[in-house]
């Protein structure tokens, strides 16, 4: 991996953070799973950043699993809540249920969480780390060809 792309990788580990971080103190993360699944792939001509796509909501039509829902009402301290009432079990049937019917939407989307971290000032700021080490280089190259023409 060259500087350049070690500079990026850094730097968009950091703004992955930053992301997780807002995620999870946002109303939408449950079991904090989406966070973990943010992911930085790096090569010499881009950066791209990743996430499991269900921040984004649901449409309607399947029905969701009921067990990541039980598991979702059990860290959210829901079922302690319901047990007297009504199994867990039942409770998460019938959102998935509603879900299937009627889909999902998060109060706040994945993409609009990012836009709130990876700023055109935050992006320049990265350009600026690795532009500086691109200008280096080919004032260096320049140099050098021109070295080389003048010893002809």
């Amino acid at each position: 991996m060259t500087d350049v792309a070690q500079i990026v990788q850094a730097e968009f580990e950091t703004v992955k953070a930053e992301i997780a971080a807002l995620y999870l103190q946002s109303a939408n993360a449950g079991t904090g799973s989406w966070a973990h699944s943010l992911e930085v792939k790096v090569t010499e001509g881009s950066v791209t950043l990743l996430g499991s796509g269900y921040l984004e909501g649901r449409k309607p039509g399947k029905q969701p699993p009921t067990t990541a829902i039980e598991k979702w009402l059990q860290e959210q301290g829901i079922a302690n809540l319901v047990a007297k009432e009504q199994s867990v079990s039942g409770l998460a049937y019938v959102i998935a249920r509603k879900i299937a019917r009627e889909g999902w939407k998060p109060d706040k989307k994945g993409t609009e969480l990012a836009a709130q971290v990876l700023t055109p000032q935050r992006i320049q700021q990265v350009i600026d780390k690795a532009g500086d080490i691109l200008i280096g280089r080919f004032t260096k190259d320049i140099i050098d060809f021109l070295k080389q023409i003048a010893a002809k």
